[in-house]
C-alpha cells in the first residue's frame, strides 16, 4: 500500500521527536532494477549535538560528518567493519548535526543487515528524501505503534551518554 511521501519539514526536527515518530512509517527502497520494496520501521536511535559523545558530530565537522550540519531530510551513510553501511536520518535545522540511526524495518533486524538488504553504498550520502527516487519514508496513515525507550547500544565509549534511552522499540 502507498503512503504519503514524508517532507523535510517532518525531519526538521529534534531527533529525539523524529526516533519516535519513525516508528512505523514505511522506507521505501526502488532498487536499479526498477523493483520497489517496502520496509516498515521498528527500531530507531538518536543521537543529537556536538554534545552527544555517542554522536559522530562530537568530533566537530569532518567530511564524514558533514551532512548531519544540513537541515534535516538527507541521507547519512556510513561504512563499518568495511562492510556495513548504516542508514541515518538527519534531522533537525541546519547547523545542528543530529540523525536518528535506523537499526530495524520488516523482517530485517541489524542496522548492517538493513543497509544490506537496502543495498546502500557510499552514493546515498547526502541523498534528499524529500525527492530521490531511490529512497524515501512514507505515512501510510496507521496509528502509531506502541514502543519502548530503552538506552543505545555499541557506543559504551560514551560513558553517560551511553545511557540514554534514546532507542526506540516496537513492542
Amino acid at each position: 500500500m502507498q503512503g504519503r511521501r514524508l517532507d523535510k519539514a517532518f525531519f526538521e526536527a529534534d531527533s529525539l521527536e523524529v526516533a519516535q515518530n519513525l516508528l512505523g512509517k514505511i522506507i521505501v527502497r526502488q532498487f536499479d532494477n526498477y523493483s520497489i520494496k517496502r520496509y516498515r520501521i521498528s527500531e530507531t536511535e538518536a543521537y543529537r549535538g556536538e554534545d552527544d559523545l555517542a554522536c559522530h558530530a562530537a568530533k566537530g565537522r569532518t567530511s564524514r560528518t558533514e551532512v548531519m550540519y544540513h537541515a534535516g531530510g538527507k541521507v547519512y551513510v556510513y561504512l563499518v567493519y568495511g562492510v556495513y553501511w548504516m542508514l541515518n536520518f538527519v534531522t533537525s535545522e541546519t547547523n545542528y548535526p543530529a540523525a536518528v540511526l535506523i537499526r530495524s524495518a520488516g523482517e530485517i533486524t541489524g542496522p548492517g543487515r538493513l543497509g544490506r538488504e537496502l543495498q546502500l553504498d557510499k552514493t546515498f550520502y547526502g541523498e534528499d528524501l524529500s525527492t530521490s527516487k531511490r529512497i524515501w519514508v512514507e505515512d501510510d496513515g496507521l496509528k502509531a505503534p506502541v514502543y519502548k525507550a530503552i538506552p543505545r547500544i555499541g557506543v559504551d565509549y560514551a560513558g553517560e551518554w551511553a545511557q540514554k534511552k534514546w532507542r526506540f522499540v516496537m513492542e
